[in-house]
């Protein structure tokens, strides 16, 4: 099978987006199916096989975002050249309305993966303010609407759409971690390497340092925690446009010397900052799945998360970790739980490796495959009712 994936954001770009895509291409790639993507250039991007890049320019509210220009004269010859079968869209936007397009031309299966709540995300918009949530709902109805097959991570997120009105059939199959990489990890690096001492309780966070992770939240806490309990350390991994806000912020807090910012780090040792850590704390509001919950699971990791949407169901409350209302005295009293009693947090954390071992990225893209498969048998029934 041949699938092309139009996204407007890829590597060398890091976000959940495209840690899905590159998750299941590369298990799709292992099975024998060819992957092609189309998507941005970015200055620093490399060539490589199988990856179309578009012309782009730079965000004007994220300097580490490129904006691709939905432009090419070459695209129809090349869709039919490669003999694309499954057109798989990650975005209701630039590239996905351009994969819709050339679907809809040559009656191509389309897919589309609901991954962001999109109406959460306008402050990114330079005039998102003009922008109201209500239109952005409705375009992505009427976007889920013109597909063969929408993908949501989470039950919640299927449910969501159902009541904005989308009527295309949707398929829950979730972005699944590569629990290989957690065959061999390295859990002495965090301490080691940012000098911890072993009486530290280290709290993680990974993620893209955005407004909708909702960080300050999780700085707020952290200072209410460090009162009761001062051998605590919040470490934060990522990058983003909120990252010099947030240090900024955390200088103003007087917390300068109890949180570490390690900015992007190598993907092995983001691994490592799981396996070294814990207790992972996890504060965004937005999240249609939170992909880094799974993974922090899979590292053994009991979780702290606010109840809402995809976190709603990554984590199972007061079994592998503690799901709490958006009320700072609940997360912090959660938190500090964890903290105190080591043999809970023990005992949740072997469970939660032993759950995330259900989201196999393995499991889920044969999930996909067959998604994909029913669609191509599903166009063939219909040309030969034409007949």
């Amino acid at each position: 099978m041949k699938i092309g994936i139009f996204t407007d954001s890829f590597r060398p770009y890091k976000s959940g987006v495209v840690r899905s895509i590159e998750s299941f291409s590369n298990r799709l790639t292992s099975m024998g199916h060819e992957v092609y993507v189309f998507g941005p250039h970015y200055p620093s991007c490399e060539k490589e096989e199988r990856v179309f890049r578009f012309i782009s320019i730079p965000a004007p509210t994220q300097p580490d975002f490129t904006i691709p220009i939905p432009i090419s004269l070459k695209l129809g010859k090349t869709i039919r050249d490669l003999g694309i079968d499954i057109i798989h869209v990650q975005s209701p936007f630039l590239l996905g309305r351009l994969g819709v397009k050339f679907a809809k031309r040559y009656n191509i299966p389309l897919v589309f993966t609901y991954h962001t709540m999109y109406d959460q995300y306008v402050h990114y918009v330079p005039f998102g303010t003009s922008i109201s949530k209500r239109f952005i709902q409705k375009m992505g109805t009427s976007f889920c609407n013109q597909c063969d097959l929408v993908i949501v991570p989470t039950g919640i997120v299927e449910d969501h759409l159902k009541r904005l009105g989308v009527k295309a059939p949707v398929a829950k199959i979730s972005t699944g971690i590569d629990i290989e990489e957690f065959d061999k990890v390295d859990s002495s690096w965090l301490r080691e390497n940012y000098q911890y001492n072993k009486d530290e309780t280290l709290l993680l966070h990974v993620g893209r340092m955005g407004k909708e992770k909702n960080i300050p939240f999780l700085l707020k806490a952290f200072k209410k925690i460090l009162k009761e309990e001062p051998g605590a350390r919040l470490v934060i991994v990522g990058g983003g446009p909120e990252e010099n806000t947030l240090q900024t912020l955390v200088k103003d807090m007087e917390l300068g010397e109890y949180v570490r910012f390690t900015g992007l780090l190598p993907r092995n040792r983001v691994i490592d900052a799981y396996a070294g850590a814990d207790i992972f704390v996890f504060a965004s509001l937005t999240e249609t799945q939170g992909l880094v919950l799974c993974e922090a699971k899979m590292a053994g990791l009991p979780l702290v998360a606010i109840k809402a949407l995809g976190a709603a169901e990554m984590v199972e409350d007061n079994v592998d970790g503690f799901l709490t209302n958006n009320s700072l005295d609940e997360f912090v009293d959660k938190t500090l739980l964890l903290i105190k009693d080591r043999d809970l947090r023990t005992r949740m954390g072997k469970t939660a490796r032993s759950n995330a071992e259900e989201m196999s990225s393995q499991n889920q893209t044969i999930k996909l495959l067959s998604a994909y498969q029913s669609l191509l048998g599903k166009k063939e029934d219909d040309f030969q009712k034409s007949l």
